[in-house]
Parts: C-alpha cells; sequence; structure tokens
C-alpha cells in the first residue's frame, strides 16, 4: 500500500503535466484544483520532488506571485529561470513579469 502523500504527488504531477508550455501555475491553484486548497506546501514538496520522476515540468509552478520560490531545487544557479526564458516567459528579479499573463489556472482550464 502506498503512503497518502505519495497519491497526492502523482495527482499533483497528473496536473504539472498538463500545463502548456509558455504558461506557469501556482502551488496554490494546483491544491485547490485537487480539492485541498490549503495544501499549497504538499504541492511544494511534490515540485521539490519532481525531478526524481523526469518528465515533470517543475519549473512551471511558482508561487502565488509569480516568484521563483522553488529554484534552489534545480541543478545551476538559474535553471528554473532559463528553463522559464526558452518558453518566451520574461523573468526580472526571480519574478515572472506579466504573470497574471502566463497564469494557466488548472480550475478554470481543466474543467
Amino acid at each position: 500500500m502506498k503512503p497518502e502523500n505519495e497519491n497526492f504527488f502523482e495527482k499533483v504531477y497528473g496536473v504539472a503535466r498538463q500545463i502548456p508550455f509558455g504558461r506557469v501555475t501556482s502551488y496554490g491553484a494546483i491544491a485547490k484544483y485537487l480539492g485541498t486548497a490549503r495544501s499549497a506546501r504538499m504541492v511544494g514538496w511534490a515540485m521539490n520532488g519532481a525531478h526524481k520522476v523526469g518528465d515533470i515540468p517543475a519549473h512551471r509552478v511558482v508561487n502565488r506571485k509569480g516568484l521563483l520560490t522553488g529554484k534552489h531545487h534545480f541543478e545551476g544557479t538559474n535553471l528554473m529561470q532559463q528553463l522559464l526564458e526558452n518558453e518566451g516567459i520574461k523573468v526580472v528579479d526571480n519574478q515572472i513579469v506579466n504573470f497574471d499573463v502566463h497564469f494557466w489556472d488548472p480550475w478554470q482550464e481543466l474543467k
């Protein structure tokens, strides 16, 4: 039997895999979509372990203000920013410029 948080992590990864190229979402938006609105921190923990899974675009998940709060979990000093910029998202001072334009809300998009 799998631990409960492992099942939750799998659900988080399922949502994260659907974030379109050039878009971002937040930890809280994923938690809300999964019906656990107060679990943004758990979504963050799932994203921290996403590198072990391999096909999760964890760089597309940021905090509610568009800050790259998970950047220290990526190899190198600016990998998260580089990955986002490769998708056409401008980042200044670890924050996504025009966050509202790039924001993808699973609650709206995955009805």
